[in-house]
């Protein structure tokens, strides 16, 4: 009879949609169901818009540092003179480039005069690192050129200086003002070394997407950087770009090869690895404190399902006196659970979706409305709020909330299965 009937039949998802559709009159199920609901789409959109959050500023991290930072720098190890001084610097720096761009993989190698001055402008003062770098090496770095935030012409490199916009805000200073640079170790006499001081125009101001970046960094034609940091005929480091960063650990061997035995190489999982390591431990422990928040979520169906099943009482007497069995009785009431989590998660999938696609609008109005204190890059060191919306973050979060409704509903839904008709007709 009705025991033999196929598992999920159509009468029991009618009985468990009307169940759910219980009005309040009827012992407030409803309420309950409307709570349990609101609450699994919030713990999912919560879920959802962290997951975005941390993958978009993970990707954004990456893509900056890859962006304004060499993949690979290589210098010498430590040498004595003839005058019995350490040195770094590399004479041959021309063929240990070309021998590095020979390298599978490698995009270009680029010789570097690298220091760290004083720039001063108009009574203010700011500590910079000097990038000397050709002029045709330097328009091979997209993040500088290609930024919309930049300003200058980046043709007339080789007349001036190249600053970042932070360092243009801490020293006020505009596309054709001239600023100083002052180093310790300049100019050398027969009483010693001299502070050197230069004046250069500032041609062009960029934006590398990381405040603490541009708030340091300046560029410098790299023969007048030789001749600023007496260099002359010399290079601090060779760097290198790859064609698949990701693989840089692979190039290491090879790229030491190319480069002989005097060579030492840094790479920029090197500078990074230890913060990704901490952006990794954090993504997975943020995962879990969230997955507890969709516990308790989920932990309202129960609560919805015990009272559903008090309540009805009688009518589960009634359908067990009619011939349902109690695999019909559990399946209806998991339905009833179950559809609670079902459209709780789809609507907190749609609200975490738009929001991980909206967080730039959003924080903009959030920012506007605080007064703009909310997102200030000196303290951030990024100048947004990046989301990156993934399949594999959606697919978690929809796992971890069904899964979890599915488990929490068997518990009450066994309970109502159990039911003594006889027992439950009497005591109603």
């Amino acid at each position: 009879m009705t025991g033999s009937t196929a598992p999920f039949a159509a009468f029991e998802w009618m009985i468990a949609w009307r169940y759910l559709r219980a009005r309040r009159a009827e012992g407030g199920v409803s309420v309950m169901t409307w709570i349990s609901l609101i609450g699994v789409a919030l713990a999912v959109f919560a879920l959802i818009a962290t997951l975005s959050v941390r993958s978009g500023f993970r990707t954004e991290f990456v893509d900056t540092v890859l962006g304004s930072n060499a993949h690979a720098t290589l210098q010498y190890r430590a040498s004595v003179t003839d005058n019995g001084q350490l040195t770094r610097v590399i004479g041959d720096y021309d063929a240990l480039a070309q021998r590095l761009s020979a390298v599978d993989g490698v995009v270009r190698a680029v010789p570097l005069v690298k220091g760290q001055v004083m720039g001063t402008y108009g009574g203010r003062n700011a500590g910079v690192e000097v990038f000397g770098i050709a002029r045709d090496d330097l328009l091979a770095i997209p993040s500088l050129t290609e930024s919309a935030r930049a300003r200058g012409d980046i043709s007339r490199f080789d007349e001036g200086i190249a600053i970042g916009s932070g360092v243009a805000r801490e020293l006020n200073a505009r596309v054709g003002d001239r600023i100083r640079i002052i180093s310790p170790e300049g100019v050398r006499t027969a009483f010693g070394t001299s502070p050197r001081v230069n004046v250069y125009e500032v041609v062009y101001i960029f934006s590398l997407g990381r405040f603490d970046v541009d708030r340091t960094r300046v560029y410098l034609p790299f023969a007048e950087a030789q001749s600023f940091f007496n260099r002359d005929g010399v290079a601090d480091v060779v760097e290198v770009t790859l064609a698949a960063p990701e693989q840089v650990d692979a190039l290491t061997f090879p790229l030491l090869q190319a480069a002989g035995e005097r060579a030492i190489i840094w790479t920029w999982r090197d500078s990074t690895g230890a913060f990704l390591r901490a952006l990794d431990i954090e993504d997975n422990v943020m995962f879990i404190i969230l997955s507890i928040l969709v516990l308790i979520a989920a932990m309202n169906i129960i609560s919805g399902l015990i009272m559903l099943v008090k309540n009805k009482g009688r009518d589960i007497g009634i359908l067990r006196t009619m011939g349902l069995s109690e695999g019909s009785i559990l399946r209806i009431f998991f339905l009833c659970g179950s559809l609670v989590g079902l459209v709780g998660t789809a609507a907190g999938v749609i609200a975490g979706s738009l929001f991980a696609l909206n967080v730039d609008p959003i924080f903009a109005f959030v920012n506007y409305v605080s007064g703009g204190g909310v997102w200030d890059p000196a303290i951030r060191g990024i100048y947004a709020l990046p989301a990156e919306l993934r399949l594999v973050d959606v697919l978690k979060a929809v796992s971890l909330s069904l899964g979890l409704s599915f488990v929490v509903t068997i518990f009450p839904a066994r309970r109502a299965a159990r039911m003594n008709p006889v027992e439950a007709l009497r005591y109603e």
